[in-house]
């Protein structure tokens, strides 16, 4: 029997959303770049609970629920093992503690590549189920059949160029891509094919950066770059990475801190007092009146 996740519109034990506030949209979004420029670059990151979604939404645009959380929460080696039942409830969490930005959730590996009606069907519960405005599916031209089929149904898809890591196996590693002129080639037709089928945006991971803008210039859409150009029409990293949760993360990341640090010496700081007992100390204990 198969599961579903519940969206739940209870909300956390962190501070509800501050003052009533109109969720931006996907036309909003796509509207950012007119006449091939945008003037303000598009910000976007990961978030995969509620309470990263209440402490990231005011800075962004864009909540991209990942399918990247198989690594970065579930310790998995790749995303290829990610399920529907994964994103369901982590994008479900993430809408609940977000006010502000467009809600992306991204369709794992083996929901949508068989035909339009499987994407269709697995996107569709996606968004009903959490309440997440937009999908994400990678793959270029192979795929622009489907992301027309899903734009003409009333499900709004963000497109996934370049380096793809659902396709690992098949691309052999996570290394840049577009160096050589037929792969530079086949990633700029493959946006144009995205854009041409109706993407509001389009990822680009891990080019070569003359390729990203060549990208950029390329399609009407937005371009949201991560390892590929500052000129792209927004940029996205991983959260925990760009936090410094990882001691190991790509060559395009910027660590803006070192969270895995403060974490780890905290957690040192909290055994050595309960090994000494001395905590808890009187401020944290119950006595009687």
């Amino acid at each position: 029997m198969s599961t579903t996740f519940q969206l739940d519109t209870s909300t956390s034990r962190a501070n509800p959303t501050p003052q009533p506030m109109k969720r931006l949209t996907v036309p909003k979004i796509r509207a950012r770049k007119a006449d091939g420029v945008t003037q303000e670059p598009l910000v976007m990151l990961t978030a995969y609970t509620a309470r990263q979604a209440q402490l990231l939404d005011p800075h962004c645009d864009l909540l991209l629920v990942g399918d990247s959380l198989g690594q970065v929460i579930y310790g998995l080696p790749s995303t290829i093992p990610v399920t529907m039942e994964m994103m369901g409830n982590h994008a479900a969490a993430v809408v609940r503690g977000s006010y502000h930005s467009v809600v992306v959730v991204d369709m794992p590996f083996g929901s949508y590549e068989a035909s339009p009606e499987l994407a269709f069907e697995s996107a569709a519960r996606l968004l009903k189920e959490s309440g997440a405005a937009a999908v994400k599916l990678e793959g270029g031209e192979a795929m622009a059949e489907t992301v027309a089929f899903l734009v003409k149904r009333g499900i709004p898809v963000m497109g996934h160029v370049g380096l793809t890591p659902q396709a690992v196996n098949v691309l052999g590693g996570y290394g840049a891509r577009g160096r050589s002129d037929a792969e530079a080639e086949k990633i700029v037709g493959d946006a144009k094919a995205l854009d041409e089928a109706g993407a509001f945006a389009i990822v680009v991971e891990g080019v070569i950066e003359p390729i990203a803008i060549a990208v950029t210039q390329a399609v009407s859409c937005p371009t949201i770059g991560i390892g590929a150009s500052p000129k792209c029409d927004g940029q996205v990293l991983v959260t925990d990475d760009m936090l410094g949760m990882f001691e190991r993360v790509p060559r395009f990341v910027k660590k803006y801190e070192d969270v895995a640090t403060t974490i780890s010496e905290t957690a040192a700081r909290y055994a050595a007092e309960v090994r000494d007992r001395s905590f808890p100390g009187p401020d944290q204990l119950y006595q009687p009146k």
